[in-house]
């Protein structure tokens, strides 16, 4: 039997799909497809648009079996995968000042400590790259399957300040990166992790001045704020920043966006939240998110939820309780003050509602960590047991659990915390229109999560992010 260096294992058969009516099952391995070897989802997605497909498939016991079918040109499989990436994902070997894996907790899951530096990851799924691992080969990969757009951390265009951030000689070839990708015909989004002191100031105004240069290929520009947790140990003082800093970096950036959007009708930069947060600024009206290109990215959240609370209160019924309902709702610290605005207003608005807003601190991570989607199900708990008083219900961030899976960042299970809280309802929130319907119309109120999925079987299918 010829042993094959790497493949792709299903994780989940649903029913009625093409996977399921030709038989396959979790634990099976997809080998080759018309005899050519898959090393991810993406050799999968091209081979498998053949409409003769012979289909060679390793089962749990060691038996290989030719599977030969005819469909049509763009049927599914259907088939969900364990990774994306047979043949294991690129780490990265850079070691960055503000690397955020490296200042992970200690006994946090295994899978939070993998450093991906993987440029199909990139396409699949918008994980950030720095392209230093780049060969040729992956540009001309690239270039014939056409996988773009891309998610390039480029931190800055100072090539010594770059390799010296990132602690790798080459990324102080970035320019010539980007230019590569252009040759190879991919647009993509790029993104800086904004350090005080660092990267901030004269650095990011060339920052700005050269990405925005390279339009159109360059899609968008994203600025971070640099997140420090309690476990961080690299020797190099970074520095967070503070209201007044916060404020400068919202003032340069307002500058460039109003200027780009003289120029193309287009912001093209955008801030993280958390600098208006910093600031005690409104963050800014939704049309200049153009589209919320960046959203996974966390670019924008607040403006989309908000946007999406206007837009589902405007056609929305508000529908009474016939008992009073007590709503426990979790946020991370940041954004608590507009989850308050917002409970309030659906006081006014619903009879027998009242909401109280639980700002989490993180305990996990440290209290600088201050964001929903980094909260961890003992940290949520911790926080709701201190608090008296009647609790009918509680909405929790989707962000806080994992995609795919009912399991928070430190491995306690949704039904476990469910079970925690007897005679509560736990029910997430992904977004604004959410929010509103849970605050609205708790009885009816159900967050379905069955339908997400892990990693499919083509490029461009659910949970994967389709070329633009």
């Amino acid at each position: 039997m010829e042993k094959h260096r790497y493949a792709g294992t299903i994780l989940r058969v649903p029913e009625g799909t093409l996977a399921d009516e030709l038989g396959l099952i979790a634990g099976d391995k997809i080998l080759e497809i018309n005899g050519m070897a898959l090393r991810d989802i993406i050799d999968l997605s091209f081979a498998f648009a053949d409409e003769e497909i012979d289909m060679l498939v390793e089962h749990a016991d060691g038996e290989q079996e030719m599977i030969s079918f005819d469909k049509d040109y763009d049927e599914e499989l259907g088939a969900e995968f364990t990774s994306a990436v047979f043949d294991g994902i690129r780490r990265c070997a850079n070691n960055c000042y503000f690397c955020f894996v490296n200042m992970g907790a200690p006994d946090a899951r295994e899978s939070l400590a993998i450093k991906d530096d993987d440029y199909r990851l990139s396409f699949l799924y918008g994980n950030f790259v720095t392209l230093t691992n780049m060969a040729e080969a992956d540009f001309h990969r690239i270039e014939q399957f056409h996988l773009s757009p891309l998610y390039v951390s480029v931190q800055c265009m100072n090539p010594e300040l770059r390799a010296k951030m990132l602690r790798c000689k080459r990324a102080s070839e970035i320019a010539k990166q980007l230019d590569r990708l252009e040759a190879a015909g991919a647009d993509y989004h790029t993104q800086v992790v904004l350090c005080a002191g660092l990267n901030d100031g004269k650095e990011l105004a060339r920052t700005i001045r050269e990405i925005t240069a390279r339009r159109p290929h360059a899609l968008s520009l994203a600025v971070v704020p640099v997140g420090i947790t309690k476990y961080r140990t690299d020797p190099y003082p970074l520095q967070q920043f503070d209201a007044a800093g916060a404020a400068a970096v919202i003032d340069e950036a307002e500058r460039w966006q109003k200027k780009l959007r003289e120029e193309t009708g287009r912001t093209f930069l955008y801030l993280g939240d958390e600098f208006y947060f910093l600031a005690g600024r409104e963050v800014p009206p939704a049309e200049w998110y153009d589209g919320f290109p960046q959203l996974d990215n966390g670019i924008g959240l607040t403006r989309s939820f908000l946007k999406d609370w206007e837009e589902t209160a405007a056609g929305g019924e508000t529908s009474a309780a016939d008992a009073p309902v007590y709503l426990d709702v979790v946020t991370g610290t940041s954004v608590a003050p507009i989850f308050e605005r917002l409970a309030r207003m659906a006081e006014a608005e619903t009879p027998g509602l009242h909401v109280r807003i639980v700002p989490v601190e993180n305990d996990f991570f440290g209290t600088t960590v201050n964001v929903s989607g980094l909260l961890t199900g003992h940290d949520i708990l911790a926080a709701l047991r201190k608090l008296d008083g009647p609790r009918t219900g509680v909405l929790l961030p989707e962000r806080a659990l994992r995609a795919g899976e009912d399991i928070f960042l430190d491995d306690m299970t949704l039904a476990d915390f469910r079970e925690a809280l007897p005679g509560v309802r736990v029910e997430p929130v992904e977004g604004g229109a959410d929010y509103w319907q849970a605050l609205h119309d708790w009885p009816q109120y159900h967050k379905a999560r069955a339908g997400e999925t892990a990693y499919m079987w083509q490029s461009n299918a659910a949970y994967t992010k389709p070329a633009e």
